[in-house]
């Protein structure tokens, strides 16, 4: 286990990545460039490692090669969507794989977004910056200050991205986050694939026509047994998309 960063800065609170990587070359390259980036970077080699560092420490985001040893990258972020604790946790997944299909199995089961080996290491701090400039931007005003959504008993406050289902906390992830903001937002008209992938996942029309839309799909169950009862107020629109019922 290693962790980098600069001297300059090791007192100051800094927004913590934790990388899972199997390839000592390539966890080299990612630690350094982001470290360089100004995040504090702990690398492990293995998933059960990762495991172990989630438990000691949550950190802000989590960059997995889904390729490890033992605990594969995949059964980690299992793990790390089931757990209360880390559910929240932004992941970036890394893939030997370049096959369609084979992206969109790593978005189906939580990670936030992708990236193809090879890469660029430039690419791979955008991405980086970008989900986490996601995650903290999804509300409109600092934290417990932002606007509320609400639906019956279920309330989304914007400003601390906090979820709560008949005053009790449910933790979501910030694509479930966004996507259930977006249903809430325009409760009563339905959205199609296209658009929630475009509200969630941040993607231009041409890039979300290239996903294949069953990802919606995979995350609107996963938010329906989150939210339980409050979840069969998300209707399936045959052939077009999802809309909030509510009543008034």
């Amino acid at each position: 286990m290693k962790e980098a960063g600069t001297a300059a800065d090791e007192s100051a609170v800094r927004t913590r990545v934790l990388v899972v990587e199997d390839d000592p070359g390539i966890a080299a390259v990612v630690a350094y460039q982001l470290a360089r980036a100004g995040y504090r970077v702990e690398t492990v080699a293995t998933g059960t490692e990762g495991l172990e560092s989630l438990q000691r420490e949550i950190p802000d985001l989590v960059v997995l090669d889904r390729m490890l040893p033992g605990l594969s990258g995949d059964e980690l972020l299992k793990l790390v969507r089931r757990d209360p604790a880390t559910a929240a946790v932004p992941v970036l997944v890394l893939t030997a794989k370049r096959e369609r299909a084979d992206r969109i199995e790593g978005l189906e089961m939580g990670a936030d977004d992708y990236l193809t080996k090879p890469f660029s290491p430039r690419e791979l701090v955008l991405r980086v910056d970008a989900i986490l400039r996601r995650a903290r931007s999804d509300g409109l005003a600092p934290a417990g200050e932002g606007r509320i959504l609400r639906a019956a008993d279920l309330r989304v406050n914007l400003g601390s991205m906090r979820v709560t289902l008949a005053g009790a906390e449910v933790r979501l992830t910030p694509t479930e986050f966004r996507l259930l903001t977006a249903l809430l937002e325009k409760r009563g008209r339905t959205l199609s694939r296209e658009r929630l992938l475009r509200e969630a996942w941040r993607t231009d029309p041409d890039a979300a026509r290239r996903i294949n839309t069953r990802t919606v799909d995979m995350h609107i169950r996963r938010l329906r047994t989150k939210l339980g009862s409050a979840g069969a107020r998300i209707e399936t629109v045959r052939g077009f998309g999802y809309l909030l019922r509510v009543s008034q």
